[in-house]
């Protein structure tokens, strides 16, 4: 009985000691958008507004469509959601546009990222980069967008 015991505690300590670990989260890769966010990072949020005092959502939208692909966005967040192919929320690449309802009929814009991240304007940190997986933003997560010219 001892003896059975003891084979069976040696047969599971060597089992769980050859498991193999669970190899670490990959790294977020580099995108294109970075630098733009880098020259944009921390510029406060304003209503309307379009420049280094000061931008909204959609306008960092717009703003980093252009300069970093060249292609021009509608002004608006509701003319932005409207525009592209539909992207299952799973199935997101760099570049593509992530819309949230943050109220009754308002809406946030940003450019995801990679790795379950993506850059907006927030109205209360200015442009930042944020998770899409944050409490806040997965409770409002409403489409994502492919733009291609």
């Amino acid at each position: 009985m001892y003896r059975t015991l003891l084979l069976s505690l040696l047969t599971l300590l060597l089992a769980a000691c050859s498991s193999t670990p669970e190899p670490p989260p990959a790294p977020r890769q580099s995108s294109a958008f970075d630098g733009f966010y880098q020259q944009w990072r921390g510029v406060p949020y304003r209503m309307g507004g379009a420049s280094r005092a000061g931008l909204d959502c959609s306008a960092f939208t717009q703003l980093a469509y252009s300069q970093v692909l060249g292609f021009n966005l509608p002004r608006t967040t509701e003319s932005q959601a409207s525009i592209g192919k539909p992207v299952d929320r799973y199935r997101l690449q760099h570049g593509d546009l992530v819309f949230f309802k943050t109220g009754w009929q308002q809406y946030h814009v940003g450019v995801y990222t990679g790795a379950g991240e993506f850059i907006h304007a927030s109205t209360s940190k200015g442009v930042i980069r944020s998770r899409l997986d944050n409490v806040y933003w997965n409770s409002r997560y409403w489409q994502a967008r492919r733009v291609t010219q």
